[in-house]
């Protein structure tokens, strides 16, 4: 379908700039003349260049209604004496002010063109200004013209002045093919479409665009318009923002269910809407497109990054707000700020608003615990967005890693109603992403180091990187932490050949502050990491182990196992909790099996033990007591409404819950005794090599399966396949 074009006989041939006003505001010029004519003073916010075309095309209007106009904007006279001209402009005008109020004022308007000079930028009282308002209250019988900049706020005494408003933020869409005249519009081809063009300048006033379009240059008839569209959006753009350079698909790595949401449900969308001939189609695809997206989840998984890259592919400007930098001590100045970051992006549209940390103010009521501003920053925030022209390609993106905590009135439809989750990179994510590195910054990583580097970075993430005690996974920004390592050191050390695991692993640990244990603690972590690994082997259903170490290389640990993502996620069994149970217990059996003695490192297996239990009796009704019964049991709360649980009952579901820990517990052991030579092999090979992969111990993986397929008779008592297990070693 061939776009919507205006024929260039149908364009006007020459346009001033009063003309290019009158054609753009024809509604506003006739609202606010009328306004004036029935004797209510009249307020315009617009642009400041656009004050004087504004006001001589108004002025042309009054003219037939014999009403003479006073201009006061604080110029002296040609003939004015030098004591006047020390007044300066402000001085000026208050002078011209109250000449105005205490002459003669019949049938005349008197026109305030500068109110902005009247307060600060946050939207209090000049000095001059509590000089200025008894006069504009001293004389009820003056008919009053005032303009305002949109950057700029008035306080209410002066706004209460002007019942009748105007607001003039760039032009409609529909009275741009009378802003371009036919010698412009050869030069973005034969005919003109004005809705290509509108999302370029659709934040721009008559006057500046009549400027923009009288200095595109080109060949006429070109048979592309993008050279004469991209010097308009260059024209477009404010010196604090930017249009992204970032591809979707060659600058972010991984996200292949991310990206095509993102693709499907807004840039094809509006891709869709650009090659639509019907005016009316158009408008209701605009009318479909969210303006409000939620981008959430954890820390450096590149929500930002997403949205920067959404906004190259739209060519819209971006800018970045920090929820925190927002806020201030003064009233009123917090929703000020978010007001004059929407003006920019309008000026600026096609733009998009990233609000980094949302919910630093934009948190559920009744959870603040600042100031009480949030309150009101919200609902700044709504009602610019209320206040978007279907027309206008200004978007808002807010980054949040707690989507939970988000207001409610945020979320629901016609606001923030587009929500993308952006998860921690999987296998298949992390080695794009690496990829992208690798090419960006000459790592030239071998094929073996590039999957060492993403099966490394399957674990959590160690040493001061961690942001947490326990660890977090992996995010992107990690991972470009780890190639920006390798870089530094292939600069260092002069480096040409290619980047292999030794390299990687040298990045990841390069600077990490491991414990110095003595030979003996050593062995006390190889024993107990390899009876974690041990029962994990001869457990039918506990995922596969991916990586063992002593290191003391994960957060908050002397050792771990790292297990692969289980192949269900979502449905959990019993026998996978009783499998972990057993596989928790591990580390604590083989100590006291090998060592005749137990340590404390397994306090933490035995918390998630426990934990896991008290779930299978108290709350999944898995237990298999014919006491308890299936069902289950709610905490002493009286706000539950359950009736609470007598003693009886409480002392019968521990015993459930010791029951179960001591035959998981039993079971280790058996497991443990039964492959003791392995254990003890798995335990040597620990303490020679400290890191082990699954490649080092696959023969013991592979008699543990041999011995799987036994018959039951001869092999010991097995579980089904678990979640992702514990196993490190605090």
């Amino acid at each position: 379908m061939s776009p919507i074009l205006i024929p260039e006989a149908e364009l006007p041939g020459e346009l001033t700039a009063f003309g290019a006003v009158e054609a753009a505001y024809p509604a506003e010029l006739s609202h606010t003349h009328e306004a004036l004519r029935r004797g209510l003073p009249a307020m315009v916010e617009c642009d400041k260049e656009l004050v004087p075309y504004f006001f001589k095309c108004l002025r042309d209007r009054l003219k037939g209604d014999n009403r003479r106009c006073i201009y006061l904007d604080g110029r002296p006279p040609p003939d004015a004496p030098p004591q006047m001209l020390q007044l300066g402009m402000m001085g000026l005008m208050i002078a011209q002010l109250r000449d105005a109020v205490r002459g003669a004022v019949e049938d005349r308007v008197v026109v305030l063109p500068h109110l902005d000079l009247l307060t600060t930028s946050s939207g209090g009282l000049t000095a001059d200004a509590r000089e200025v308002i008894p006069l504009l209250y001293e004389n009820p019988q003056i008919l009053w013209l005032g303009f305002k900049d949109p950057s700029f706020p008035l306080p209410r005494v002066i706004e209460n002045l002007f019942p009748h408003r105007e607001s003039i933020i760039g032009v409609g869409r529909e009275r741009l093919r009378h802003l371009i005249t036919q010698r412009e519009s050869r030069k973005f081809g034969r005919g003109l479409n004005p809705y290509l063009i509108y999302k370029h300048v659709s934040g721009v006033n008559a006057v500046r665009l009549r400027r923009l379009l009288a200095s595109v240059n080109g060949e006429d008839y070109p048979k592309e318009p993008a050279p004469a569209l991209a010097q308009l959006r260059s024209g477009t753009l404010t010196a604090q923002l930017s249009v992204p350079d970032l591809d979707l698909t060659r600058d972010i790595g991984g996200y292949a269910k991310v990206k095509e949401r993102l693709q499907r449900e807004i840039l094809e969308i509006l891709a869709h809407k650009d090659a639509l001939a019907d005016a009316d189609a158009i408008q209701r695809i605009e009318a479909l497109v969210p303006r409000g997206m939620i981008f959430w989840g954890p820390p450096g998984t590149g929500k930002t990054l997403f949205a920067k890259a959404m906004a190259s592919a739209l060519g819209a400007a971006v800018t970045v707000v920090s929820g925190p930098e927002l806020k201030s001590r003064w009233v009123g100045e917090s929703e000020e700020n978010i007001r004059q970051i929407f003006v920019q992006a309008r000026k600026s549209a096609p733009a998009v608003i990233i609000f980094d940390e949302l919910d630093s103010f934009a948190a559920a009521r009744g959870t603040f615990t600042g100031s009480g501003v949030e309150h009101s920053m919200v609902n700044q925030l709504l009602t610019e967005m209320d206040g978007f022209r279907k027309n206008e390609m200004v978007f808002v993106v807010g980054t949040t890693n707690f989507v939970e905590s988000l207001d409610a009135a945020l979320l629901r439809p016609g606001r923030f109603e587009f929500q993308l989750q952006i998860p921690y990179p999987n296998a298949d994510d992390r080695r794009a992403i690496f990829s992208i590195y690798d090419r960006k910054l000459g790592l030239a990583l071998s094929e073996r180091a590039l999957e060492y580097a993403v099966k490394r970075t399957a674990d959590r993430v160690e040493g001061s990187w961690s942001g947490s005690a326990e660890g977090s996974l992996y995010s992107g920004d990690h991972i470009q932490a780890v190639c920006r390592g390798i870089a530094r050191s292939r600069i260092r050390e002069s480096l040409t050949a290619a980047t292999e695991i030794e390299d990687v692993e040298r990045a990841l640990t390069r600077y990490l502050e491991r414990p110095a244990l003595t030979s003996n603690e050593e062995r006390v972590v190889a024993t107990h990491e390899a009876g974690h690994a041990i029962c994990a082997l001869h457990c039918e259903h506990a995922p596969p182990i991916e990586r063992i170490s002593i290191q003391g290389d994960l957060a908050g640990a002397l050792g771990f196992v790292a297990y692969a993502d289980p192949a269900h996620r979502y449905v959990v069994t019993r026998n996978q909790l009783l499998d972990s149970i057993c596989t928790l217990f591990g580390g604590r059996e083989a100590e006291a099996l090998f060592l005749e003695d137990v340590s404390i490192g397994s306090s933490r297996d035995l918390e998630r033990a426990t934990a896991i239990a008290r779930s299978l009796v108290e709350q999944f009704g898995l237990a298999g007591s014919e006491e308890l019964g299936v069902r289950q049991f709610a905490d002493e709360d009286p706000r539950s409404g359950h009736p609470p649980i007598s003693e009886g009952t409480r002392q019968l579901l521990e015993r459930c819950i010791r029951d179960v820990l001591e035959r998981e517990r039993g079971r280790a052991r058996q497991l443990l005794e039964t492959n003791r030579a392995q254990l003890a092999a798995l335990r040597d090979l620990l303490l020679e090599k400290k890191v082990l992969d699954r490649q080092a111990f696959s023969h013991l993986v592979e008699r543990a399966e041999a011995e799987a397929a036994a018959p039951e008779a001869e092999a010991p008592r097995k579980g089904r396949t678990g979640k992702r297990q514990g196993g490190d070693r605090g």
